[in-house]
């Protein structure tokens, strides 16, 4: 199932606290993303659950797993009642089938060599978050994806995002979102108020004046 929003969707991963999350969320984030696998930004499904039922009414809860067993991440997606999941790492079409229909929305993670049969993925995906690696040459790699208006499927783009290459990424590719993780913290799993204000910032002025059109309109619901 697709979300409900409007204009340019942005996500802010690797949360790990209740202040983070909620003032992401102030600075008009539309999501927040919890790790549940092994990370440096790692928090427990019970610190997770206090901090999800604390977002404000339409926020968006996201809970990224990694190479976990399907019947645990549907496990934890209910019983935290997050929006959706997102899955990183290895995952064979009979588990990605289970899950999907036991979750209300679900995302998957691409790293930059996926190739067009990766891209183009099976029912149940709702959205792309490209790339998989949060580092800048990850992110240059998958452009050329980014621009092919061949896939149907909306592209998140992430990996090495900060306040200043969102711009171009936003103004001259036809993403439909985008997801920032250490561009925007002081330390791992912290993040910075004011790196945060500016992304979130600067992402939505490139989506008001892009040099690009979105296609959003022809993204089947």
């Amino acid at each position: 199932m697709r979300f409900n929003t409007e204009g340019l969707f942005i996500k802010v991963s690797g949360v790990t606290n209740e202040d983070d999350a909620l003032f992401s969320i102030g600075l008009g984030a539309s999501a927040v993303g919890f790790d549940f696998g092994p990370s440096s930004r790692a928090i427990s499904p019970a610190e997770a659950h206090d901090v999800v039922r604390r977002l404000p009414t339409g926020a968006i809860s996201v809970g990224v797993f990694r190479n976990e067993m399907p019947q645990r991440i549907v496990e934890i997606a209910n019983t935290l009642g997050l929006s959706a999941v997102q899955i990183d790492g290895s995952i064979t079409q009979n588990a990605l089938g289970y899950v999907a229909e036991r979750v209300n929305t679900v995302l998957r993670s691409l790293p930059s060599t996926a190739n067009l049969d990766l891209v183009r993925p099976p029912v149940g995906v709702d959205y792309l978050v490209m790339p998989e690696a949060d580092d800048h040459d990850s992110l240059v790699d998958c452009l050329g994806l980014f621009a092919d208006l061949t896939i149907r499927t909306p592209i998140i783009a992430s990996g090495g995002l900060n306040s200043s290459n969102v711009v171009d990424v936003v103004q001259n590719y036809p993403v439909w979102g985008v997801d920032v993780r250490s561009g925007v913290e002081v330390s791992p799993g912290v993040k910075d108020p004011v790196l945060l204000g500016q992304f979130i910032a600067n992402a939505r002025w490139a989506y008001e004046n892009p040099y690009v059109e979105r296609h959003r309109d022809e993204w089947p619901s």
